[in-house]
Order: C-alpha cells, then sequence, then structure tokens
C-alpha cells in the first residue's frame, strides 16, 4: 500500500483546522452575540426599569424630621414648645463592628448593656445604610469628645434634635398631653412617622391634633461608592415645621380650677362656652406631669451612670399615684364613666314631652315608691314628695314621676333624645381619647348580653342609672343643648387664623317645652325646695339655672348614711348648671367621685368655678389668633421661659 504523500496530508489538516476555526468564530458570535443582545435589553429597553435600581445603589436619601408645631392657650401663651439637644447616631453600613462601635461609644456617652442589646435587635431590622440613634440628650463636651475621635468611630455622627418642652406643667398635662415614640403598626403611610426618633403624640391635644402640629419631613440625598461611603451631598429638601395649635383654654382659669380640684380626692370640672363651644377650662384630678414621658437633659458634665435615659413616664407617677390613690394618667373629663344620676332628668324631661306621653300640667303622685312587674322601686326621698308635676319633679328631684313618664314612652325614645343632646358618642374636639359612654337600648342589651330589655332597666336609665354611662364633657355639652336648644359641639381648639366655626343647627326641640324646662332649671337653684341651691351665686351674681345629681355606684349605699361607707361604696356628686340662666354664656359639669350628694358637695364645687368664670369671663376678652406665614405683620407669640420637659 503506497504512503500518503505529504501534501495531501498538509490539506487534510488545513480543513480541520479551517473547520474547528469556523466553529469556535461561530461560537464567539453566537456568544458574543446573545450578550450584547441581553446588555441591549438591559441598557436600551429595559432602562426605564432598571436605572431607578442603579440610583438607588448609587443614591441613598436620609429623611428629615419636621419642628412639630406649638401649643398655645387661648391668649398665645406657649404651652409646649420646642428645644434643641444633641444626640448620636451610627449608620450601621459604614461602622463595620456594631458591638465593638457601641462599646467605644459608650465610654464617652454611657449605653447601657441592655440598651445596646435592643439597638443590636433594630440593626437587624433595618436597612443598613439608614442612620439609627444611640444616645440622646449629650452635653456639649460629650458631642465635642466625639467629633475628635470620629477617624476611631467610623459611621458615627452627631447631631441636633428638637425636644418637647411643656410650659405651665400640673395645670394642663392631662389637657395638652404628651408625646412618645411611634408604634410599629401605627406607621402607615406618612413619611415623617419612619424617621428614627421621631415622636408623635400620644394623649390630649398632642395627639388630637397631631396631623397639624407633626409637619412635613424633608430628605439629604447622598451619592455614596459601593462600599457605602458618602461620596457628596446631591440634592437637600428643608423640612416644613408643623402648624402652631392655639387652644380654647384660659391658662388663668385653667390654673385655678386645677388648684381647686387639688382639694378633691378624685373629680372632674368642664366649663364650655355655649355659643361657640369652646371649652375654657377642664380640669381632671389627679393630673399629671407630661414632661416625665420626654428625655431630661443631663444637668452636669459628669452625670450618674444612667446619664442620657430618658425616666419612664409610669415610673415616674408612681410616687404620685401612691399619694393620690388614683390613676393619674387618666383624664376624668373626657374619659371617665359615670352614671349621671338625675342629670339626666334634663333628657327624660325633654323625651316625655316632645313624645306627648305627658303634658306640663299633668301630676303624678309619689308616695316614696313606685311599683312595677312586683317590684319596688324608691325615691330618694322615702317619704315622698305628693303630687308633683313636671316643674316640681324637676326642682325637687323626685324620681317616681320621672318612673312613671319613662314606662310610657320606653327605652328607645329615651335614648334618642340622649344621643339628640350630646350623648352616646364622642365630638371632633381636637383632644383624644375621648370615650363615647354608653346610652343603652333594647337592641343594643340583646347583641351585647343575649338578652331581652326590661321594663324596669328603662325606668332605671330614666334616673340616670343603670346601664347609661356618661362623661362630664359629654354632660357640659347636654347642658349647653338644654341652654340653647342648639346642637352645640365642643372644642379645645381654636380655627386657624380667625376664621369662624359654622353656627350650631337648631335642635328641633319645641320651644314651649325647653322653656318649660329651663324654668325649672332654673328654680333647682334659685327656688324653695330646690336641690341645687347651693349653686347660688348670691344677690349680686349671675342667676343660675342647673341639676343636682347624685349616682349610685353600689347597692350597699341604698339603706345606709355615706359616712358610714368606705370611700369606694360612695356614691358620686354631680351638678350641671349654665348661667345667665336668662341669656346663657358658660355651661359647667362637675363631678366628685364617691363624695354624697351632689346638692352638698358638687353644687358649691360648681358655685365656685361659676363665680370665677364670671370675675374672669375670657369671652369678653380678645382671644389670639394662630401665626401665619401668610399674615408676616402679626407678631409671632411672646414665649415664656418653662420646664424642658
Amino acid at each position: 500500500m503506497e504512503p500518503e504523500h505529504p501534501k495531501s496530508v498538509q490539506l487534510d489538516e488545513r480543513r480541520v483546522f479551517t473547520r474547528r476555526a469556523a466553529l469556535l468564530g461561530l461560537g464567539q458570535t453566537l456568544v458574543l452575540g446573545a450578550l450584547g443582545t441581553r446588555l441591549y435589553q438591559l441598557q436600551v429597553l429595559d432602562a426605564a426599569r432598571y436605572a431607578p435600581l442603579a440610583d438607588d445603589n448609587r443614591f441613598n436619601t436620609i429623611p428629615l424630621a419636621p419642628v412639630r408645631g406649638q401649643i398655645l392657650d387661648r391668649f398665645g401663651v406657649a404651652v409646649a414648645t420646642n428645644e434643641e439637644g444633641f444626640r448620636v447616631a451610627m449608620v450601621p453600613a459604614l461602622t463595620g463592628d456594631m458591638g465593638l462601635a457601641l462599646e467605644r461609644l459608650s465610654q464617652i456617652a454611657p449605653i447601657p448593656a441592655d440598651e445596646r442589646a435592643r439597638i443590636l435587635t433594630r440593626v437587624k431590622r433595618q436597612p443598613r445604610n439608614l442612620p439609627i440613634i444611640v444616645a440622646s440628650d449629650l452635653t456639649w463636651d460629650q458631642v465635642a469628645t466625639i467629633n475628635l475621635m470620629a477617624p476611631e468611630l467610623p459611621g458615627v455622627e452627631t447631631e441636633t434634635f428638637n425636644r418637647r418642652r411643656y410650659h405651665h406643667i400640673g395645670k394642663l398635662g392631662h389637657i395638652v398631653g404628651h408625646v412618645g415614640a411611634v408604634e410599629r403598626f401605627g406607621m402607615g403611610d406618612d413619611p415623617v412617622l419612619r424617621i428614627p426618633g421621631v415622636r408623635v403624640g400620644r394623649a390630649g391635644v398632642e395627639r388630637g391634633m397631631d396631623s397639624r402640629l407633626r409637619g412635613v419631613s424633608g430628605a439629604v440625598r447622598r451619592e455614596v461608592d459601593a462600599r457605602g461611603r458618602i461620596v457628596r451631598n446631591v440634592q437637600r429638601t428643608e423640612p416644613q415645621s408643623g402648624n402652631d395649635v392655639a387652644m380654647t383654654i384660659d391658662l388663668e382659669l385653667q390654673t385655678y380650677l386645677v388648684d381647686r380640684l387639688a382639694r378633691e380626692r378624685r373629680a372632674a370640672v368642664v366649663a364650655l362656652d355655649v355659643v361657640g363651644g369652646e371649652v375654657v377650662a377642664m380640669a381632671s384630678s389627679p393630673g399629671y406631669d407630661p414632661s416625665l414621658n420626654v428625655p431630661q437633659p443631663a444637668a452636669q458634665p459628669e452625670p450618674p451612670k444612667r446619664r442620657g435615659r430618658g425616666r419612664s413616664l409610669r415610673t415616674g407617677l408612681r410616687a404620685a399615684e401612691r399619694n393620690l390613690k388614683g390613676d393619674a394618667l387618666f383624664n376624668r373629663a373626657t374619659m371617665g364613666l359615670y352614671p349621671p344620676g338625675s342629670t339626666f332628668k334634663i333628657v327624660t324631661a325633654l323625651a316625655a314631652l316632645e313624645a306627648g306621653v305627658i303634658d306640663l300640667r299633668e301630676r303624678i303622685d309619689c308616695q316614696g315608691s313606685f311599683t312595677l312587674a312586683d317590684r319596688n322601686y324608691r325615691c330618694w326621698n322615702r317619704g315622698g314628695h305628693g303630687r308633683c308635676d313636671m316643674h316640681r319633679a324637676i326642682r325637687e328631684s323626685c324620681d317616681v314621676y320621672f318612673y312613671e313618664v319613662a314606662r310610657r314612652m320606653g327605652m328607645d325614645t329615651l335614648a334618642a333624645m340622649a344621643r339628640r343632646m350630646g350623648l352616646g358618642q364622642t365630638y371632633d374636639a381636637g383632644i383624644a381619647p375621648l370615650s363615647p359612654g354608653l346610652i343603652p337600648t333594647p337592641a343594643w342589651k340583646r347583641g351585647k348580653y343575649g338578652r331581652g330589655w326590661l321594663g324596669g332597666e328603662t325606668i332605671l336609665s330614666a334616673i340616670g342609672q343603670g346601664y347609661v354611662l356618661t362623661s362630664p364633657l359629654q354632660l357640659a355639652v347636654m347642658t349647653a343643648r338644654a341652654a340653647t336648644g342648639l346642637a352645640v359641639t365642643p372644642t379645645l381648639v381654636r380655627p386657624e387664623n380667625g376664621t369662624s366655626r359654622p353656627a350650631f343647627a337648631r335642635l328641633n326641640i319645641a320651644d314651649r317645652h325647653l322653656q318649660a324646662l329651663q324654668r325649672a332649671l332654673r328654680a333647682v337653684v334659685n327656688e324653695a325646695g330646690g336641690t341645687g341651691s347651693r349653686a347660688h351665686l348670691g344677690e349680686n351674681g349671675p342667676m343660675v339655672a342647673g341639676k343636682t345629681g347624685t349616682s349610685q355606684v353600689t347597692r350597699r349605699s341604698a339603706n345606709r348614711y355615706q359616712s358610714s361607707l368606705k370611700w369606694e361604696d360612695r356614691d358620686h356628686a354631680l351638678f350641671v348648671g349654665y348661667f345667665p340662666a336668662h341669656a346663657p354664656r358658660y355651661a359647667v359639669a362637675a363631678v366628685v367621685e364617691h363624695a354624697g350628694g351632689g346638692g352638698a358637695v358638687a353644687a358649691p364645687l360648681a358655685r365656685e368655678v361659676m363665680a370665677e368664670l364670671s370675675a374672669r369671663d375670657p369671652l369678653r376678652k380678645p382671644a389670639y389668633s394662630v401665626y401665619s406665614s401668610a399674615s408676616p405683620t402679626e407678631p409671632p407669640p411672646n414665649l415664656p421661659k418653662g420646664r424642658a420637659g
């Protein structure tokens, strides 16, 4: 067999190489084509999708907290302002070992071990490029030391922040309320609430007007490198401060009211303008200091080991609560619920007259008790009142009269009038929280307890007992509506820039019925036999109209003298009234817990409050109009010095 020619061998090898090169080139072309296609898709076709994601890696946005608006009293006196403090924050992405950094930092600004553990837990739950507050209320020496050691503390930066400062503490605690940290479930969509360290209203006007006080957040947009280090600030949007809020409260009158209630163990009083619905004073005893819920600044360069941490509000109140024997945080004026007792007869009388189940001339015989379904219901006057028309029944607070009229009209009619008079509901009053109270109905009882309504429950409701529960603020609203015939709605916040509120609608109660009720309420205080004679302001004072109430707390008080009972078993004392009787201007509701009779205890308290209210008469003085940038000629308020909170 002849050997292959060398030239043919070289030709075959050349052909094989050419095929391999072609295949390799084709493969490279396909790979490069696929890569180019993919790059074209990413950079051109999908640019709108990926460009923002790339910018998010290149830029980060740090939110800036706005300054919270001030709270002022009726005449422009500041009661809640802000002051600057120092704090230190860390950016986990730049810090590295957070545990080591916190240990180093705590040598300058002591951070307890349990707080360091909480900080490390929070770091794991949030993006590492967002700052986290690790210590607040630093002294100037601490800030200078941290800045001096900046090269050894990467990712650590000091900054200023605004802390809430409360003035006239102890007089307005329940009304102004306090601020606190944002609850995780309450952040919502507002970017302000997601700013580290921001505080929101938790009670009082701080909570009720939080959206107006809060302001609008700003932001700093920063360019960062691949390691998260800041390259430059690209853009800065300044935050917008929250709006100021002017309350309807007269601080001088409020001071008097708080000092007067300090003599009572537990009590609440509300004074309301019946024309505009403005609450001019409102107090609950015992009270509290809202500044206890705000971190206190360190006073010395070398403070104790727990320096820089705020005291717990509840911890700060323990001693006070032990002395006062009551929950100081509880605002009895808006949240306290009490059986209204005989003050509720205002509602029962109007409901009966409007329903036509009785007229003004009809008399009902009171022999000291009333029988329904083989059960006796006693009048407070065991000897009976004799034959009573409505005027006398209200003046002398005859229970039997109202038992009978309630039996005739039923609970649904009574409940409808109660709601028309402002009970069983909350109001947009600029303060939170508010309790709606309870006006029961047969449907309510069946839904709650699965049982039918009893006739005896109707007649007990008619005299403000049974399931009926009201707050002092609601009783003041009921009184204002009885005085004017208008759907008065309360508020603790003045409108911005002096705008006026819309007029209140009429209650659509017949004038003759309303006038008959008002005559009877005047008789309660000014005629012989009236249960509210101790609310009389004297011959030279304005005429007062009102109604006393004594609400039974336990059955043990039915057959025993109040003085023989334990304090917690005694009846509540109530009084509601308005003055001047013929041209109503103010309504007052007073509740004294476990104090006995309303005529003996609550009426004298209301008289003192009404006398002071008459002497000061804040409605005659020009009220403050909230400062607005739209009217730069109006000067801002003169802010008095106060205690930091």
